[in-house]
């Protein structure tokens, strides 16, 4: 009978384990890893307190020394079908002669054999030294996956759950007594995780600055209170969204809120005028200089006008679906917000030209940019403005698809705001020449990026004007769906130097407006769009190869009159440029990166 050879694979699990611990690496452990599952395994669930590396008869790896003091700041991400235990043993074995794993982010989960809790035990044996968790739609998590980590992981300082549904109070009230550095959190679409486990956070991690929880319908008023009347000094950033809590939570945020530099709410039905009112009257939110609210029912006149009052440092607001705010209130907060810099508004119907002039008049002189969105309360009227100083401080203004909003606003704006740089007029069918150039006419300062996709009634003469005037300054230019053709591309390449970035998609221009392009010795772009320009043919080869030589990126996507053989070669080209090329030639669609 043939004798078989003695195999280390005989020896029963706890004999193997006690050798993996005794190696006298960590690489060695890394390559003992690799194989067989069963090896990975065994070495993924040694922890690192079990690690024997007093061995008398081995060599102690001094590059395990270093990365063992090491800050471990090595980052992994899986997603989707990768997302799987053995890779989360792989990664807790391979990590660990290098540092250890700093950051881990579990995106989704293999529909066979997908991580659990099983894969996270990996984690916590063979990473100490994570900082950061994600786990996001990990349905096969659950708390006994977040007891490993708050037993292994004691330097983790940011958690993110998003849409977990099998994590209860039981894992945050783990993790509050095991992870004491706990600073950022983030919760999300987790149905059994409610005030109770809020409050064990508030009582075991006094450094938490940034909390973000949305749609958990367990987590109340209890839950926010214990958390800002415990963490009062030190939180910084607040977000809360779609949630069951009323206007006390907004009163213990304006009186507790004594750090808070960020806050955003959002979607807070239960949440009234009252809410915002004491909010803004409980003298907590001195801080305060970025507040965000979103279709929220309590943002009103009376509601607006005392958050302005409370917060005499906010800088930035930005109201979008706000339905029950009027001219009134924004004029009553614009009066009272001194400090303001930025002022976002967005779907809020019940804002007409009187607030947006009125507000732009009674801000502050610290006001640089405002932003008008989707408000369709915006009518084209002429205002008689009152003789006061113009609003020299402004320097960015965008207004997109506010049907309203036309030429007659267009010329005070131009008024009131000499100094603006940056301008977008995005989707405004009722600008044209007339109300336009008076806005280029009376600046003081010169444009640097201006945005007019959509405006239709926008023509040559308008386009011509602006090269003439500010195209020493110009850095990017959109004209996507613009009424111009070649004369425009004429006058920018004259007179626009420094314009890196150029936009004339669904524009009537032809091969000879990108000749005229490719002929100016002076002009460098970057990005040139095209896209949808049907009257440019394969006659612009020659010319798109030698704006090429400083080209980053093209897009020829709907170019018809381009012929399949004209990009292949235009392609070649590119490609020693490492320009990247969207193009589509009617005979099927293209995306290059080269």
């Amino acid at each position: 009978v043939e004798k078989k050879n003695p195999s280390i694979e005989i020896l029963p699990d706890e004999c193997l384990f006690e050798i993996f611990r005794r190696l006298p690496g960590g690489q060695e452990r890394s390559s003992c890893a690799c194989v067989s599952k069963r090896w990975l395994t065994l070495v993924s669930n040694i922890h690192r307190d079990e690690i024997n590396d007093n061995n008398k008869g081995g060599v102690v790896s001094k590059v395990e020394d270093q990365d063992v003091e090491g800050d471990g700041y090595l980052s992994r991400v899986l997603e989707g079908k990768k997302a799987t235990n053995v890779r989360l043993a792989a990664i807790a074995v391979g990590t660990a002669s290098r540092g250890g794993l700093g950051k881990l982010s579990i995106r989704g989960s293999n529909s066979t054999c997908g991580v659990t809790n099983v894969g996270l035990r990996a984690i916590s044996r063979g990473c100490p030294s994570l900082r950061v968790l994600s786990l996001w739609d990990s349905s096969s998590v659950g708390d006994e996956g977040l007891f490993e980590i708050a037993d292994g992981c004691h330097q983790l300082e940011k958690l993110d759950l998003c849409h977990c549904p099998a994590i209860t109070d039981k894992s945050l009230l783990a993790v509050a007594k095991g992870c004491p550095n706990l600073k950022d959190l983030t919760i999300e679409g987790c149905a059994n995780i409610g005030n109770e486990g809020l409050q064990a956070l508030a009582r075991c991690c006094p450094n938490l600055k940034a909390i973000s929880i949305k749609d958990c319908p367990l987590i109340g008023d209890q839950g926010i209170v214990s958390m800002l009347s415990s963490a009062s000094f030190t939180l910084t950033k607040i977000k809360l969204q779609a949630l069951n809590i009323t206007d006390v939570s907004l009163a213990v945020i304006g009186h507790y809120g004594k750090a808070v530099t960020d806050l955003s709410l959002i979607s807070l039905p239960n949440v009234s005028e009252k809410g915002f009112w004491v909010m803004g009257n409980g003298h907590g939110l001195q801080k305060l200089k970025s507040f965000a609210v979103t279709s929220c029912r309590g943002v009103t006149d009376l509601g607006l006008e005392a958050v302005g009052k409370g917060c005499p440092n906010l800088k930035q607001l930005c109201l979008h679906k706000c339905a029950f705010l009027s001219d009134k209130g924004l004029v009553s907060f614009a009066k009272t917000a001194s400090s303001l810099e930025s002022l976002q508004l967005e779907e809020c119907h019940g804002i007409t030209q009187f607030g947006f002039f009125g507000s732009l008049l009674n801000c502050g002189a610290k006001l640089k940019a405002i932003s008008l969105v989707n408000c369709y309360g915006i009518n084209d009227l002429k205002l008689g403005l009152p003789s006061v100083l113009p609003c020299k401080s402004l320097r960015s203004l965008s207004i997109r698809n506010c049907p309203g909003f036309g030429d007659a606003s267009l010329a005070a704006l131009g008024k009131l705001c000499p100094q603006l740089q940056h301008v977008e007029l995005s989707g405004l069918h009722g600008i044209s020449d007339a109300g336009f150039l008076p806005l280029l006419e009376t600046r003081e300062a010169d444009l640097v990026k201006v945005n007019l996709s959509g405006c239709v009634n926008l023509s040559d003469k308008a386009v011509c004007i602006m090269a003439d005037l500010h195209g020493w300054t110009l850095e990017m230019l959109n004209l996507e769906g613009c009424k111009i053709s070649d004369a425009s591309l004429v006058a920018i390449a004259k007179n626009c130097q420094l314009l890196s970035d150029l936009d004339v998609s669904k524009c009537a221009i032809t091969d000879s407006g990108i000749a005229a392009l490719a002929r100016s010795n002076q002009i460098k772009l970057q990005i040139l769009s095209m896209s949808g320009c049907s009257k440019v043919s394969d006659k612009s080869m020659p010319s798109l190869r030698k704006l090429g030589q400083t080209l980053l990126g093209l897009n020829l996507q709907q170019c018809k009159a381009i012929s399949s053989s004209a990009v292949d070669l235009l392609v070649e080209q590119l490609w020693r440029n490492d320009v990247k090329s969207e193009y589509d030639c009617g005979n099927g669609n293209f995306a290059v990166d080269l």
